[in-house]
């Protein structure tokens, strides 16, 4: 079996290796250089706390799977607790928190709501005075994503996959005269034909697909993250629900996040430095978590993907023809699950039905939900 991969981000990469270990022969086609998309932009949190029982399982795996990899070519994960909140008069967020702890606690998560003392105690660096209502998820840990990128595509080259950087590649539309064109490559050097292709190209899987008359309801949507200078302070990762940031321990600094725009943005015309207003943002944001503020090292903006329904599109979506995209922000802290699920499919023809992306016509109407939102 031959299989064509389109994209080099984290559930590409896996998705490769995965193959390639069930001796498929694979090609993995990048337009840019290893981790050089979306993945390479994202913050690195991860954490199995989910209510739903798909996304549970799915967590459950992708954090065992990090866990495998760490110490692999460099690559490193680190456990750390994910903390999230809700401050006094946010009436709504803290009532979602208190239902989804029993939910999560239902799917074996290790979960637990955490009082403001506890809290205090564990973590003095923390702002808690004005917390109505905390979790803690006790199975979560954080990594350099980019790293994670570079040592799957490195072991899925020594498993024997092949990864072509600087390779644009697009899908040929169907036609009568060339009915199965759907599974064939072209890239610069000209068309190879494959059983099969997974377009995994993140912001630009819509437009991939399009090529092939191939239409799908996908979104990308601008983001934004910083890092602050090395700083001495003690902190789990966390996500403030009210304040709609998040922030976790990054070397000997911190990486935050927020800036969500719910807008869709073209993929290959947006800003990739974060705007004045993020940063401003962000010092208010780390005067409510931790009572100061840090000096900067870098920020940047990246692209995550909306759905309809916030579920992935991550199946089959035309004869031979496979998709994963669509994470909500949530795709590189799956990737190991995703990657593995989807090569199964590739495989075995077996998937989620819940994730299945025929459930969509492709033409559907819709309003971008941030991902980091629990209200």
């Amino acid at each position: 079996m031959r299989v064509a991969v389109l994209g080099a981000g984290a559930v590409g990469v896996t998705a490769a290796l995965e193959l390639a270990s069930q001796d498929v022969d694979v090609t993995v086609y990048e337009q840019g250089t290893i981790e050089s998309g979306s993945s390479g932009r994202a913050a690195g949190v991860c954490y199995d706390a989910y209510a739903g029982r798909i996304d549970a399982r799915i967590g459950d795996r992708a954090l065992a799977r990090f866990q495998e990899f760490s110490g692999m070519n460099g690559f490193d994960f680190t456990l750390c607790p994910y903390v999230w909140l809700a401050r006094e008069n946010d009436e709504k967020r803290a009532a979602a928190i208190r239902e989804q702890v029993p939910r999560m606690r239902a799917n074996g998560r290790d979960v637990s709501l955490i009082d403001s003392e506890t809290l205090r105690e564990r973590y003095p660096a923390l702002n808690v005075d004005s917390v109505a209502v905390a979790a803690i998820a006790r199975n979560a840990g954080h990594t350099d994503p980019a790293s994670y990128v570079r040592a799957v595509a490195d072991h899925a080259v020594e498993t024997g996959a092949t990864i072509l950087t600087n390779t644009p590649a697009t899908l040929r539309a169907q036609s009568e005269t060339i009915p199965n064109a759907n599974t064939e490559i072209e890239t610069p050097d000209g068309h190879e034909s494959f059983d099969a292709v997974l377009v995994a190209t993140g912001a630009h899987t819509k437009h991939v697909l399009a090529a092939a008359d191939i239409p799908i309801p996908l979104k990308p949507y601008r983001v934004q993250a910083l890092t602050t200078e090395p700083i001495a302070i003690d902190v789990p990762m966390l996500f403030d629900a009210t304040g709609g940031y998040y922030l976790r321990p990054h070397g000997d600094g911190l990486l935050v996040g927020d800036g969500t725009e719910p807008i869709e943005r073209d993929p290959d015309g947006w800003k990739r430095e974060a705007d004045e207003w993020f940063l401003e943002a962000i010092e208010t944001h780390l005067e409510t978590a931790v009572g100061r503020t840090f000096a900067r090292d870098r920020a940047w903006a990246g692209l995550c993907t909306a759905t309809p329904d916030g579920d992935p599109l991550l199946g089959e979506i035309a004869p031979n023809v496979f998709v994963a995209a669509g994470w909500q922000g949530h795709g590189f802290m799956r990737a190991p699950a995703l990657g593995e699920m989807i090569a199964e499919q590739i495989v075995d023809g077996d998937g989620i039905e819940a994730f299945d992306p025929k459930r969509f016509d492709g033409d559907e109407t819709f309003e971008i939900r941030e991902g980091m939102d629990i209200g």
